[in-house]
């Protein structure tokens, strides 16, 4: 399971740590919700979602100034449990000492950030939903063609890495070879990218490993790339039927979410990089409602029902 920990929101967030850092425990999170504990304020702790980051504002802030000491007390020992990761205060409001006594009972990090509630919660539950999402390998490229991430797949040794330096000759961007890390970022959405390892690198069998960024400058990569659309490579079989019209639609599943296939047989003398510098061309004009393979299958059946006219 993917996890963030407090320690990597404060550096990226910029946040103030309040309470003692011996008495804090940096516990993970697991989820990008962010809770904002108003009906806890008020007592109502049935349904708490401790396992949240909890997130208090100025409303909720200004209710509990409004408390009795023992209600002050009452509520931020429940706020506080051995499974709440955090608490972090926006606007740059001050921590109650209630707070940070019972915080540090229990070892959570109290947190302020100056950013208004609203920002903070958005930004927050943006970059949890980004770093917790379910992610996966797959074994091939990755290249930006004309805005289409393309990840080409096939069998060790078909060509992949060749046909992606090819490409990036060309003009286009290298995000990932050998091994591709794909996160489902929202439903229906997958963002490939490359292992810190191998970042920026190619390998060519016979040459070695390369830097792409080196050798053709930092417009030859990206860091990370939407999936659009998959060309599988394989070797070409002469008892195999491959689609010759572009009627027929393959499709590759990846967390549930189907990406656009094509199977691209290779043999001596067919130039790669061109195929699949014009499919991804092609794959654009269909998104924008221009499909060649229909048309041409429309102009075909008018000759053919012209010509059952003339017959009669």
């Amino acid at each position: 399971m993917s996890k963030v920990t407090v320690k990597e929101l404060i550096e990226e967030f910029d946040l103030e740590l309040v309470n003692d850092e011996e008495n804090v425990v940096y516990r993970n999170i697991t989820t990008s919700d962010i809770s904002r504990p108003g009906m806890e304020m008020a007592g109502y702790f049935t349904y708490y979602p401790a396992k949240r980051l909890q997130l208090l504002g100025k409303t909720e802030l200004t209710f509990f100034s409004q408390l009795s000491q023992e209600e002050k007390k009452d509520r931020m020992n429940r706020l506080s449990t051995y499974d709440t990761p955090g608490i972090i205060l926006s606007r740059g409001n001050e921590a109650p000492d209630e707070l940070i006594e019972a915080a540090n009972e229990v070892g959570v990090p109290i947190l302020i950030s100056k950013m208004t509630t609203t920002r903070l919660s958005s930004q927050l539950t943006n970059y949890l939903e980004i770093q917790l999402a379910p992610m996966t390998a797959i074994h091939g490229v990755l290249i930006d063609i004309y805005g289409i991430g393309v990840m080409i797949t096939g069998s060790s040794g078909v060509g992949k890495s060749e046909t992606a330096l090819d490409l990036v000759r060309r003009g286009h961007r290298l995000v990932a070879d050998d091994s591709v890390e794909i996160k489902q970022e929202h439903e229906g959405t997958l963002v490939g990218s490359a292992p810190d390892l191998i970042k920026h690198l190619l390998e060519i069998r016979g040459l070695g490993i390369i830097n792409v960024m080196t050798l053709f400058g930092a417009g030859a990569v990206r860091n990370y790339k939407r999936i659009g659309m998959v060309m599988h490579l394989e070797l070409w079989d002469q008892k195999k039927q491959y689609d010759r019209l572009g009627l027929d639609e393959d499709t590759m599943t990846i967390f549930e979410t189907d990406i656009p296939k094509l199977t691209i047989p290779v043999r001596p003398g067919r130039n790669l990089a061109v195929i699949i510098e014009v499919a991804a061309m092609n794959f654009r004009l269909k998104r924008m409602g221009i499909n060649a393979a229909e048309q041409f299958t429309e102009r075909l059946n008018s000759v053919i029902e012209e010509g059952d006219k003339e017959d009669f």
